[in-house]
């Protein structure tokens, strides 16, 4: 792949698009800074180069202009606490004193440009706005997988602007070699595991991991549509009426294809959304009315794991249940401790999406998979076969 690590940066205004769109608690405080820190090696392969690094990135959803909560300033000043100098920022991120701003900087200097998305045109993929970013500099580089799947005028406009200077970064190369790794030529068995709250945004790529694995693994509250497709009983559990019937087609795929499709046997249930709550496990064909699945339970653990241990390649996203609250964290907890137990055992794993990262970094399983992945939504559509706007206009 075209990336940096195949040129000299020395002397070169780089802009580098990344992905630092992070969570934020009340305070404006980052709480999980795992982007950020994926993204350092191309930063640091600029700066020891002797180019100047003009870093560009979106956070959050502002909705008219300006937000103080998300300005990168903040973010700006925990890259300098991680890159361990000084870090410039920019009140803007176009127009002469963003452009006054990087005339006055050395070689080796950073530079965090204001949030993208404060501009409308970002989003649009607007070719103005994204030439006014093509102007700043002289080599584009992206490395925001996350963001990869968006024709937005920072991820895939601009490259038209840098028709022989438009490289990978190091994490967006990583990124798409271990996807490869795991799905060109997997080792098999190979497992996926897929949870999270709804079937819906993830319909498209259970069905084309049908082409691929051997054994699809379903759990969180989407499974409990499945199970209500099957003539369960599921008590209050989160469902989705209007998916049913078509839970019921993927089922029927899956036989037809002879894929080992998992779902939980045992529920961990609550009388309110609440880790206070009333619990009692039950089979989760049979939740009792008033109650609510919140968690895989023990015997789901025991099936699942044994089918995770006996797998060569594992692909995750999306939690077993709410592990936010403690009660009904030991799902994910244990498939987490499976995943880890079968890398060690020589299998590759790959994990993405948000909820997923944030699992993996809360139990400190992060050094015990072989790859996490920064992108869910990107991650997803690479899954399903499609092809990546912000890696397709690189690849031009």
């Amino acid at each position: 792949m075209k990336n940096i690590n195949n040129i000299s940066l020395l002397g070169k205004r780089v802009l580098i698009r990344v992905d630092f769109n992070v969570p934020l608690d009340d305070y404006c405080n980052i709480t999980d800074d795992s982007r950020i820190q994926a993204a350092l090696p191309t930063i640091k392969k600029v700066m020891q180069d002797g180019g100047r690094a003009i870093v560009m990135s979106h956070l959050g959803r502002p909705k008219n202009g300006f937000e103080k909560r998300f300005s990168l300033e903040n973010i700006a000043k925990h890259l300098s606490d991680l890159l361990e100098t000084p870090v410039g920022f920019s009140s803007d991120c176009i127009g002469e004193n963003t452009s006054a701003n990087i005339s006055n900087m050395e070689n080796g200097d950073v530079l965090v440009l204001e949030n993208l998305r404060f501009y409308a045109e970002e989003e649009s993929g607007d070719s103005a706005f994204a030439k006014q970013l093509a102007i700043l500099a002289d080599v584009y580089v992206n490395d925001a997988f996350g963001t990869a799947h968006r024709a937005h005028a920072s991820t895939t406009i601009i490259a038209d602007y840098f028709p022989n200077e438009k490289y990978f970064g190091l994490l967006l190369c990583n990124e798409i070699n271990n996807l490869k790794t795991a799905l060109e030529k997997p080792k098999r068995p190979f497992t996926a595991i897929i949870g999270g709250a709804k079937i819906t945004g993830k319909i498209d790529v259970i069905t084309s991991l049908f082409d691929i694995v051997d054994n699809l693994i379903v759990g969180g509250g989407m499974a409990y549509t499945f199970v209500k497709a099957m003539g369960g009983n599921i008590g209050d559990s989160l469902v989705e009426e209007d998916k049913v019937e078509l839970a019921k087609n993927l089922i029927a795929i899956a036989k037809e294809k002879k894929i080992q499709l998992l779902l939980p046997i045992d529920s961990v249930n609550a009388n309110a959304f609440n880790n206070d709550a009333t619990i009692q496990n039950s089979e989760i064909t049979n939740v009792p009315d008033g109650f609510m699945g919140l968690d895989i339970g023990p015997d789901s653990i025991t099936r699942f794991s044994k089918t995770i241990l006996d797998s060569k390649t594992i692909i995750w996203n999306g939690p077993m249940g709410v592990f936010e609250m403690e009660n009904f964290s030991n799902g994910t907890k244990k498939i987490g401790e499976a995943i880890c137990q079968a890398t060690e055992n020589g299998a590759f794993s790959l994990v993405g999406g948000g909820d997923s990262i944030t699992a993996i970094n809360q139990f400190g399983f992060d050094n015990k998979v072989s790859y996490i992945s920064t992108g869910g939504g990107a991650m997803l559509e690479y899954l399903e076969g499609k092809k990546l706007p912000g890696v397709v206009a690189i690849q031009a």
